[in-house]
């Protein structure tokens, strides 16, 4: 029977944390937001941009209407266009877990946080894109993780009976969201410590020596 794998985007595919955090501080800093990179990590992580910037001017009590939003997306998008054509890592061991799960016939998608363009930017600059099936970006979606939209539309998308999919993570919005949906999920400590993301099915410190074979598949 045909299995899938269900990845997050940044943080399990990209190791690009600190670039969308810097980018953030940045962008937040023209509009008089303070933020530190502690200060990202507990209140930040999961959120992807418009909720970032909802959250962000919602304290600040300016507008949160949609044109100013996208005009602050753009601003921290452009930021990490910059930093990440300059500089790009990938989780170590991602792209070989990737090609072997594809390779193996698993069935492969993307559910992310991320803007679409920068998802697509990242798979065409490392020859990833052809493995994966389907991609649920934050323009897909009308609320981010930990809402279980975007994975429920991956998993429509790919026809594959939620027994039969692997979700991989790295915040615990993303955890949620997969509980949300009602699928298993493995997790990299790549953003939170390894007790911070006991509840996980399995809990890796990156791909390295894995193999898709090793994932929480269900047996019932």
């Amino acid at each position: 029977m045909t299995a899938g794998i269900i990845f997050d985007f940044n943080g399990v595919i990209i190791d690009d944390e600190l670039q969308h955090c810097d980018a953030l501080i940045a962008t937040l800093a023209e509009y008089g937001q303070p933020l530190d990179r502690e200060t990202y990590n507990r209140e930040y992580l999961g959120f992807d941009d418009r909720e970032c910037f909802r959250y962000s001017f919602g304290r600040l009590g300016r507008p949160v209407d949609d044109a100013s939003l996208q005009q602050a997306v753009e601003r921290k998008n452009a930021r990490y266009e910059v930093a990440i054509r300059g500089e790009m890592r990938l989780v170590p061991g991602a792209a070989e877990f990737i090609e072997s799960a594809a390779l193996d016939g698993f069935q492969l998608a993307i559910v992310s946080g991320a803007l679409r363009r920068e998802i697509e930017m990242v798979l065409d600059l490392t020859g990833l894109r052809p493995h994966f099936a389907e991609i649920v970006a934050a323009e897909d979606v009308s609320a981010c993780k930990p809402d279980p939209e975007g994975l429920n539309r991956a998993r429509a998308a790919l026809a594959i009976a939620p027994r039969r999919i692997v979700v991989v993570e790295d915040s615990l919005p993303g955890l949620a969201a997969a509980r949300a949906a009602g699928l298993r999920c493995a997790m990299l400590s790549t953003s939170h410590p390894e007790d911070a993301i006991a509840g996980a099915d399995l809990v890796w410190r990156d791909f390295v020596g894995h193999a898709p074979t090793e994932l929480p598949w269900s047996h019932g």
